[in-house]
């Protein structure tokens, strides 16, 4: 019988992300608090740029992106915002999603199998991604529970599983 294999990987739908950040735009244009300070979340290529008029602000409108996101099921282990700067009259706020697994978390993900994982499991790190095999389906599954268990910097994602 051939190994079992699942690949994990930490992606992002973009679909998803897209859409929560056109919800907190529509959020922010609305609401009263927001209203005529300058306010806005916008995308400029990869990033998302927070602006507004006071750090508080900028803040809250964070929140409201971080809200939406997790309501799209997207981690914020995927999000990767920057403290608030000012830039002439107004704070800003720049966000990026993470992709990929680097290769330190990559590492860790490894040691993790390594060490605690049952015996018969065996992983290594392709690119970005990390494949994982075994003879017994049910050691995979033992190791996606320990996976989930742990308090890793980047979203995981289980997919490929065969």
């Amino acid at each position: 019988m051939a190994d079992a294999t699942f690949d994990i990987v930490s992606k992002v739908d973009q679909m998803e992300a897209d859409n929560a950040l056109h919800q907190a735009q529509k959020e922010v244009a609305q609401r009263y608090d927001f209203k005529n300070v300058g306010a806005s979340i916008e995308q400029s290529g990869e990033k998302v740029l927070i602006k507004a008029n006071s750090e508080e602000r900028a803040k809250a409108i964070l929140e409201v992106y971080e809200a939406k996101l997790i309501k799209r099921g997207i981690s914020l282990r995927s999000l990767d915002a920057g403290e608030p700067f000012a830039s002439g009259k107004e704070f800003r706020i720049e966000t990026t999603m993470k992709a990929g697994i680097d290769s330190e978390n990559a590492k860790k993900i490894n040691k993790i199998i390594r060490d605690e994982a049952p015996k018969s499991v065996k992983s290594q790190t392709q690119g970005d991604e990390v494949r994982v095999s075994s003879k017994s389906r049910d050691d995979l599954q033992a190791t996606m529970a320990l996976l989930k268990g742990k308090d890793l910097e980047v979203a995981l994602q289980f997919v490929n599983f065969r």
